[in-house]
Formats: structure tokens, C-alpha cells, sequence
């Protein structure tokens, strides 16, 4: 990364938890008020969701040190929801949500995401991070249009000296994160030297009571579970996508393994209390997480102390916290920005295939143009899937040999499936061949229907000009699925192989 952000090594320890926790917690406070306005609820319902979110993901998720909270992927897929239907059918379906994220952990799904590939992985943060930038600069911009003037050039210049601080204390001392000082000198300069500019109070007031426990006031039939069903399954399958992804990042950026089927199990948890206690539903949020690590915080007790801050503030400090200007936090998240951004992606142009770059651009662009994480990776995943198809089918040949009655026996090497079938037609002609053709599939796979029907057309090439075909080393699927090649099958119990194919017939 073009600034090191993060000490891999940094011991888990009580000091850095609490003072990291304490600065995730002040940059929650911006960020919850304003996916809450997006989504079209009261702040304090964003803010209650990263209080019980956040508190109950650290004490019992799979990713110690990750931060969760009210997000703006799940805000902008639940804005719809609560226009038509009201908060109280939001309150219900992230009910229903955190149920099927239980299940989904519960039934072992969460090992998936380690199947996703590096170059929607890349796509995934470089996407997330645009969309970060892209939400810091909206906050130059007011009811009655963008900051101009003198107020622009003092929030640049309070961000600026923010982003300083932070990158150049490091140098000087690690005993306190540099983000939380910058916070704090940011926002007590700003409020001695009097300096007229934006503060979190502007955007809404934070004071509120303790989360009150709430059951939705819906409905309890089949017409309200058709209702918020939709939105569940996708709030579900976004705030998954979103949690295991950054639990993968954080993973890289700490050099420690999390638990993904323990994390989809916290995060459903997660999500069932704060429906319960008037939230908005969430997920990890990568941001946060980022600052977490960035700042020592390793340990679940970061993530505990964020959460408990976060209530601290909205009982008692509110008035404090209003006062903290929104350009430092602005400083902050630019940094995140730059700590988030893959800038090793600038360097793999002309080095890696372009259908892998085509696929990491195609899920940063889809992420920042959408904000739906869940479409971005699903494409990206198809995506990869295709030129995965593509280039495996470019891979397969034959070795040509020829046995002691002298006819010709072709050794064939790669993976025969659909997308490789022509290509494995052009490599025989029958007409020039010898009358009996050997085709051993011993260092070779045949993988589904389409394979089938190819090895089935050979022998119908061969059998046309009179010729044999002798088929060697297919596994027992294989043969059982062969038609017009059925017959044509030598069969050896102790070689053969005994993969499976994919077939619907097997089914």
C-alpha cells in the first residue's frame, strides 16, 4: 500500500483495544447518522444499530477486531421498505434477516467466500474504497448546495493537517493512536481559535435514550412475510458478502485466520437483537474495521469498548461529540481511503490476463455506480468463472504416439467440459488416421454432459470412415453416460480413474 497503515505484528493487548475502540467509536457517529438519513429513519435508529450490532459481533462473531455497525449497503436496500411500509416492517424483516444469516452459518455456507476469486477480492476493496471517497467529498455539500469559498479552503485545510497527523505521528510515538489525537487536537484548535465550520451537530443531534426492547408492530401473517421477505433474503445475502469479505481482508491485513461460518452466525445474531432494539441492520463495515486495526485494536474488546463508547456518547456526551468537526473526520476517513485502495492493482496492467483486470474494474465500478455490494461480487464471480471456462478450454492436447501394431494413440491432456469440446474435435482426423485410434484420457478429465456428447461425436467421426476407436482410462460415469462411444471402452478397474461427471442423468 503507498502508506504502511498497519503494524501486522502489533501484540493484542488492553491499552491499544480501549483506546482503538474509543476511536472507531467517535467515526461511527458520522457515519450511522448519515446511512439512517438514507435510508429514510431517524439517526438515532442508525446509531442504535451500531451500538447492539457492533456489541453483540465482537462478543460472539468469528472475526475478533472487525467493526460492524449500520451500513450504506444495507441502507440503501431497505430506503424502499421503509417508504412505502413503515420503520416497523424494517424492524421485522432485519428480524427475519438475522435468522437467515443464522442459518446460513449454521449449515457451514460461510467457507464459500474463500472461493471467491483475488481479482473480484481486489475489486471488492478498491470498490468499497471509491465509495468511501466518493461519500467524503458529499459531505462538502449542504441543503442549499456545495461549500464554496473561505468554508471550503478551512475544511481542506482542517482535513489536511488531520491526515498529517496521522500519517506522521507513528514516527514519533505509538503509545496512543494517531487517529484518536488527531481527533482530538482537530477538535479542540477548532473550538479555542473559534473557527466558524461544520460540526456533527449540524448534520443531526446524537442524544437519545437507552435502546428500548421493541417488537416490530406488524402483522404476524403470510401477507407481512411476503412483504419483507425480499428484503430480508437481500439484506441477508449483502451484509454476508460484505461481513465475509472484509473478515478476508482483515485476515490479509493482520496475517491471522478468521471464522466465516462463526461470523454469518454473529451477524445473524447481531442483526435479531437490533431489530428487537429499534436498529436499522448492518454488517461489518470495512471503514471502521480498517481504523480499528490501523489503531492496535486486535481483540474482541475493541469492538466491546467501540460499542459501549458509541452508547456513552448518545446518553451522556452528545453534547461533546456535536462539537467535533466533520472535516477531521473527513482527514480520518481520507486516510482509510488510501489504507483501504489495492495500489499493487496500478502495477498487474500487462502482467496478469486482461479478462482478471476486466473483472476487478467491473466489481469496483458496479459497487460504486450501485452501492450493491451482493450484484458486484455475483458479476465479478461470473466473470472470473468465464475466463476460468476460457482459458481451461485453450489448455487441452493431445500427445501423439504410436503402440507396436503401429496405430496411432493420442494421450490427451486438460479438461475436457463444455467449453473445451470443439477444440478437442479439432485435434483428430479420422480420414488420416490409422484404422484403430487409441484416445487415452488418463491425464485428462471429463467433467460434464457436454464432454460426454464430444467423446460420443468422435466416435461417430470415426465410425463413419470405417475406422475403430478404442477409449482408454474414462472413469465408470464416463462410461455409463456414453452412447454412441459405449461399446468403444477399454475398461481397467485398477487404473481407471473415478471422478464424477456432471450430469443431470446422475442426479
Amino acid at each position: 500500500m503507498l502508506f504502511t497503515l498497519i503494524n501486522k505484528y502489533a501484540p493484542i493487548n488492553v491499552k491499544n483495544d480501549v483506546l482503538s475502540g474509543l476511536t472507531v467509536a467517535l467515526a461511527l457517529v458520522p457515519e450511522a447518522v448519515a446511512f439512517a438519513l438514507l435510508a429514510g429513519v431517524s439517526p438515532l435508529v442508525g446509531l442504535y444499530a451500531a451500538f447492539t450490532i457492533g456489541l453483540v459481533t465482537s462478543i460472539v462473531g468469528g472475526r475478533p477486531g472487525m467493526i460492524s455497525g449500520a451500513t450504506g449497503a444495507i441502507a440503501v436496500v431497505i430506503g424502499t421498505l421503509v417508504a412505502v411500509h413503515g420503520v416497523e416492517y424494517l424492524f421485522a424483516a432485519v428480524v427475519l434477516t438475522g435468522v437467515l444469516q443464522m442459518l446460513f452459518g449454521i449449515l457451514k455456507l460461510g467457507k464459500f467466500i474463500r472461493l471467491v476469486p483475488h481479482p473480484v477480492f481486489l475489486g471488492f476493496v478498491n470498490g468499497i474504497a471509491l465509495v468511501i471517497f466518493l461519500g467524503q467529498i458529499k459531505q462538502f455539500k449542504t441543503d442549499t448546495g456545495w461549500i464554496t469559498g473561505e468554508p471550503l479552503m478551512i475544511m481542506l485545510l482542517i482535513a489536511v493537517i488531520t491526515m498529517v497527523i496521522i500519517h506522521f505521528l507513528p514516527r514519533l510515538t505509538k503509545a496512543v493512536p494517531s487517529i484518536l489525537v488527531a481527533v482530538i487536537i482537530g477538535s479542540v484548535a477548532v473550538i479555542f481559535l473559534g473557527i466558524d465550520t461544520r460540526t456533527v451537530g449540524d448534520v443531526a443531534s446524537i442524544k437519545g435514550g437507552f435502546p428500548p426492547f421493541h417488537i416490530p408492530d406488524v402483522p404476524f401473517n403470510i401477507e407481512t412475510l411476503m412483504i419483507i421477505l425480499p428484503y430480508a433474503v437481500t439484506m441477508a445475502l449483502v451484509g454476508l458478502i460484505e461481513s465475509l469479505l472484509t473478515l478476508n481482508l482483515i485476515d490479509d491485513l493482520t496475517e491471522t485466520t478468521g471464522q466465516p461460518n462463526r461470523e454469518s452466525i454473529g451477524q445473524g445474531v447481531a442483526n435479531t437483537v437490533t431489530g428487537l432494539f429499534g436498529g436499522m441492520g448492518g454488517c461489518a463495515m470495512v471503514g471502521q474495521s480498517i481504523i480499528n486495526v490501523q489503531s492496535g485494536g486486535r481483540g474482541r474488546l475493541s469492538g466491546i469498548v467501540a460499542a459501549i463508547a458509541l452508547l456513552l456518547f448518545i446518553l451522556y456526551l452528545s453534547h461533546y461529540i456535536e462539537m467535533i468537526p466533520i472535516a477531521v473526520l473527513i482527514g480520518v476517513m481520507m486516510m482509510v481511503v488510501i489504507g483501504t485502495f489495492e495500489w499493487c492493482t496500478l502495477r498487474l496492467f500487462g502482467k496478469v490476463p486482461v479478462l482478471d483486470i476486466v473483472t476487478g474494474i467491473s466489481v469496483a465500478v458496479i459497487t460504486v455506480l450501485t452501492d450493491n455490494l451482493a450484484l458486484a461480487v455475483i458479476v465479478g464471480v461470473i466473470l472470473s468463472a468465464l475466463s476460468f471456462a476460457w482459458e481451461s478450454a485453450s489448455k487441452i492436447f493431445v500427445k501423439q504416439s504410436k503402440n507396436q501394431q503401429g496405430n496411432n494413440v493420442y494421450e490427451v491432456h486438460g479438461t475436457l467440459f463444455f467449453a473445451s469440446k470443439d477444440r478437442f474435435q479439432e485435434l483428430f482426423t479420422p480420414k488420416q488416421d490409422t484404422n484403430d485410434v487409441y484416445v487415452d484420457f488418463g491425464n485428462s478429465k471429463v467433467l460434464d454432459h457436454s464432454a460426454i456428447q464430444a467423446i460420443d461425436k468422435l466416435a461417430a467421426r470415426y465410425k463413419r470412415v470405417g475406422k475403430t476407436l478404442h477409449l482408454q482410462h474414462l472413469s465408470a460415469e464416463c462410461r455409463l453416460l456414453l452412447k454412441t462411444a459405449k461399446n468403444l471402452v477399454e475398461v481397467n478397474v485398477l487404473e481407471d480413474p473415478t471422478y464424477h461427471v456432471a450430469d443431470d442423468k446422475l442426479a
